[in-house]
């Protein structure tokens, strides 16, 4: 599977000669669709296996580099749902300019809100109260408690 790049797509407007924007995805993963997403102020969507194998396995762009370009917004759980924590973890360390708490939010606060799930994606009063509690062993990250609605469920 390829990783989804969310990107404008241009067009000419025969009528006016002028280019009109197109809000759709694309499967085109290039720093280049990435950079004309976030102009066009589309978030830019990655799969978390893609960081934990160091790169694509189909010959795509590595997330990874989308994230030291700064482009790399939300990570998704795409064919490894255990991925998401680990390339979390993971993209500090590989890139040296992601931060943990921004890599987090790319599995959590950033595709809520780019799902319009306000309800959810961070620990603040009136929200959900959906938590993965995390530790860390021998480098590894080990869940170690799950919450659901605030009621504890792992």
């Amino acid at each position: 599977m390829r990783p989804l790049v969310l990107a404008p797509q241009m067009k000419n407007d025969p009528a006016s000669s002028q280019k009109s924007r197109e809000r759709r995805p694309t499967r085109n993963a290039s720093i280049a669709a990435a950079k004309a997403s976030h102009e066009a102020g589309l978030k830019v969507l990655m799969g978390a296996p893609n960081v934990v194998r160091g790169g694509s396995h189909s010959g795509n762009i590595a997330a990874s580099e989308l994230a030291r370009q700064g482009y790399l917004d939300v990570l998704s759980s795409d064919y490894v749902p255990g991925a998401l924590i680990l390339a979390a973890f993971m993209l500090p360390e590989i890139t040296g300019i992601v931060t943990l708490p921004a890599a987090i939010a790319m599995v959590s606060t950033t595709p809520a809100r780019a799902a319009h799930l306000a309800d959810r994606g961070e620990i603040a009063a009136g929200k959900r109260a959906d938590l993965v509690r995390v530790r860390l062993h021998s480098g590894m990250p080990v869940v170690k408690g799950v919450w659901r609605q605030g009621r504890r469920v792992g």
